[in-house]
């Protein structure tokens, strides 16, 4: 388990300077992220914020091995170089050491545009790790809804108003889709829990095949709050258990974070001007729509995770 005297130590995989809005979360899951790896790492990176904002040419932000690809195929370009080392360190044509190759995608490039290239890398059962770093919307291009956006969330082509009170479905869960895909390590994390994404990421990197990590990562921009409270809406997204942070290891669930106290969804819908129509008049049935779909995801976690009467096991 890395400690932050061991964390500081390691050589920081991106630099200051980078183009990302003061408070954006992603840059904080790629440092935390990537610190956590031992071994050297080849990073690629679907085409949103975080590529735009660490490479625009001639520049980059990057000190380790990285490659931009398209918006769709962040997983199937770092299954073909994990693919071609494997090859190479067969003829012995490199040096035998261990690389973790990382593929990094936002939620449009995951959820939507990439699931299929997702899909079939981990089938493939190649030795990589995908992390996800899930605004929950594609905020690079103007705040369009995705299907990790939250329901009753205003976006651009979901916008609150007369007609619809924002985006009219529930989220996809992307995660539980990867837990179907029968790999040996899936987990769900989030800025403001530093030591659990570094163990998750830690432990990911221990393990040779396909894993997958969903991170939450608030984006000051798109939902609307003040750029110095991004860990604060990571913390609490947990708190109220719209985010539960557990992980799927050989298909077993263990729940690595739960509040003392489970705060009603109202306390994270009110932190955020994407959410701010749910407190007028009217939407109370929203409200409460959604606490009930939150309460429901949850109990359904704590029996996988076999928890119960409050005790963690």
């Amino acid at each position: 388990m890395p400690t932050l005297k061991e964390l500081v130590t390691r050589k920081d995989p991106l630099t200051g300077g980078h183009r990302a809005c003061a408070g954006c979360g992603a840059p904080i899951v790629v440092r935390q992220v990537l610190m956590a790896s031992k071994d050297p790492v080849v990073v690629t990176c679907a085409t949103g914020c975080l590529e735009v904002v660490t490479t625009i040419f001639p520049y980059t932000a990057w000190n380790v091995n990285f490659l931009h690809n398209a918006f769709e195929n962040s997983a199937a370009t770092c299954s073909g170089i994990e693919a071609a080392y494997q090859s190479l360190k067969r003829k012995g044509k490199v040096k035998a050491e261990h690389i973790n190759f990382v593929a990094f995608g936002g939620d449009g490039g995951t959820y939507d545009i990439g699931l299929q290239s997702l899909s079939g890398a981990v089938e493939r059962r190649h030795d990589f790790l995908y992390v996800c770093y899930n605004n929950e919307a594609y905020m690079n291009t103007g705040i369009q809804r995705s299907s990790a956006t939250p329901k009753g969330a205003s976006t651009t082509t979901a916008p609150a108003g007369k007609v619809i009170p924002g985006k009219v479905q529930f989220q996809k869960n992307l995660t539980e889709i990867m837990v179907a895909h029968d790999l040996p390590y899936v987990a769900q994390s989030a800025v403001g829990f530093w030591r659990d994404l570094t163990v998750k990421a830690e432990k990911a990197f221990s393990i040779r095949g396909p894993k997958f990590m969903n991170v939450m990562q608030p984006c000051r921009l798109g939902w609307g709050y003040k750029p110095e409270l991004t860990a604060e809406m990571g913390r609490l997204a947990a708190d109220t258990c719209i985010w539960p942070l557990y992980e799927v290891e050989n298909g077993k669930y263990r729940l690595t974070y739960r509040p003392k106290v489970k705060k009603p969804v109202t306390e994270f819908l009110k932190s955020q001007d994407r959410f701010r129509h749910l407190s007028r008049p009217g939407n109370e049935a929203l409200v409460e729509e959604i606490q009930k779909e939150v309460d429901r995801r949850w109990e359904a976690l704590l029996e996988k995770c076999a928890e119960k009467g409050g005790t963690q096991k």
